[in-house]
């Protein structure tokens, strides 16, 4: 509301005390926001030792444990170092110059950062040009003028007891929180694009060995068809040779479709089309050496300053702390002011002229008596808010502390369940040729030949499953870690 301002014989430099006064008054607010105190970690002091019962040999890329603890910390270790591919590198950069989530997530941290501002400005008061005409007609007939102009701060808040101050310490809160999701998305997001690209690698292996297996198949099909008609085999050979075919070209319909459901969700993530990214299909692309980089697990304290989704949940529990500040203002007196300077006239003609200016002060306190317990209704919420904030800090560590554990759990198991399952193909293998070898001389029946096919292509399957799940694991340590945020 634009104060009327009235002519006096007060002069202009009479003006600054009272600004000087005001900004006195202004800076001895205090603040009612309750002393932070960080919960304690709800979890174990270290993670789990899960001990290798394997024997001395390892897989291609697995690494000495020894290597593992000498190893940078997974947060100081860039994304770029981590990824050793080249179109794996290719592809997390696509993703993160085009994927829309991670865009929403910046333009949350414009929102947030302007909301700040925002609250930020209210503890300055505003300042606005005014300028006021008004003709109005006497009792007499005759007409009186008036006309001011001047600047005016309306209902600026002398915050006194915090309340704004509260409310701007919860909004930065909140704009560190989106930045912190920022960060989260941007690890999510690596690792996201990361699993997708290995995933493919293992469709197209799985792609080679189902159309070996078809291929081998086929021929035994023929050579079955050619027995029957010879009377030399009974038709129960050859229609179970016949079914394990068409088994073999189910399966290399459903690895086809697995395939362009992978590129798809890949393409989603990445956020264009990906003509001339994708690697060439490749049947051992997965068992090249050091596809990443390993990285120890530290200590469950690292997690604290490592993972960005932990130090959001911490954000968030600063704002909700601050808000418990601004509830308990409310119980003071809020005192406003309005302040205006400027000249007044009854002549549009006389609004600058000598003897026109002045100024107006004009203060309000209001003071909280009944309110039907309002006040003291929002302080409960504040306070229920902040003891809320605090469970999901706490459920924020103990996530990240089982996801670490799991990964760690992956990593020692999946190396001894790949070597196992790499020596299981390796027998059936022997024992394929060994059996293909025996029916042929006649020694063998079909069955039996027909059976080591089926194991055959079921071990080489789980060896590709496998060697998937170990390498999805490291990056899934790596990610659990807070591995991949920087910039």
């Amino acid at each position: 509301m634009t104060q009327r301002i009235e002519s006096t014989t007060m002069t202009k430099p009479r003006l600054f005390p009272l600004l000087a006064v005001s900004a006195a008054a202004l800076l001895s607010g205090c603040s009612m926001i309750p002393a932070y105190q960080r919960p304690a970690a709800p979890v174990s002091s270290s993670f789990p030792s899960y001990a290798s019962t394997a024997p001395a040999t390892a897989a291609p890329s697995a690494t000495p444990p020894a290597a593992v603890a000498n190893a940078a910390p997974a947060a100081s270790v860039a994304w770029q170092d981590f990824f050793a591919d080249a179109k794996l590198k290719r592809l997390i950069e696509l993703a993160l110059a085009n994927n829309r989530d991670l865009r929403v997530a910046v333009l949350n941290i414009e929102q947030a950062r302007a909301q700040y501002q925002i609250k930020r400005a209210d503890q300055l008061p505003t300042v606005n040009g005014v300028l006021n005409g008004s003709r109005a007609p006497n009792s007499d007939g005759s007409m009186t003028s008036s006309y001011n102009v001047g600047l005016t701060a309306t209902a600026y808040e002398l915050d006194f007891f915090g309340r704004v101050s509260s409310l701007k310490e919860t909004a930065l809160n909140q704009y560190l929180a989106t930045e912190e999701a920022r960060k989260s998305a941007q690890i999510s997001l690596i690792a996201a694009v990361a699993n997708s690209y290995l995933s493919l690698l293992a469709d197209d292996e799985l792609l080679a060995i189902t159309r070996q297996t078809l291929a081998t198949r086929e021929e035994s099909v023929k050579l079955s068809k050619l027995r029957f008609d010879n009377g030399v085999a009974s038709e129960l050979d050859y229609r179970a040779a016949q079914s394990l075919l068409e088994a073999a070209r189910v399966a290399n319909a459903q690895q086809q479709r697995q395939r362009a459901l992978d590129e798809n969700a890949l393409t989603l993530l990445v956020g264009q089309p990906l003509a001339g990214e994708l690697p060439a299909a490749d049947a051992s692309a997965l068992t090249q050496t050091r596809w990443l980089a390993d990285v120890p697990a530290g200590l469950p304290s690292d997690l604290l300053t490592n993972r960005p989704d932990i130090r959001q949940a911490e954000q968030l529990l600063l704002a909700a702390n601050a808000n418990i500040g601004a509830a308990r203002a409310a119980f003071f007196p809020k005192i406003a002011l309005t302040v205006g300077a400027g000249s007044a006239s009854g002549h549009l003609s006389g609004l600058l002229k000598s003897g026109s200016w002045g100024w107006t002060l004009a203060p309000q306190l209001l003071l909280p008596i009944f309110d039907a317990g309002r006040n003291s209704a929002n302080l409960d919420s504040a306070k229920v808010g902040r003891d809320m904030a605090v469970a999901q800090y706490e459920k924020a560590i103990q996530t990240a502390f089982r996801e670490v554990a799991d990964a760690l759990a992956s990593r020692t198991t999946l190396v001894e369940q790949l070597n196992a399952s790499q020596a299981q193909a390796d027998a059936e293998a022997a024992r394929f040729k060994l059996s293909d070898l025996r029916y042929r001389n006649g020694v063998a029946s079909q069955l039996d030949l027909l059976d080591a096919q089926r194991s055959l292509f079921a071990a080489q399957q789980a060896v590709v499953q496998t060697r998937l799940a170990q390498l999805q694991s490291q990056v899934g340590l790596y990610k659990t870690l807070g591995g991949g945020w920087k910039e």
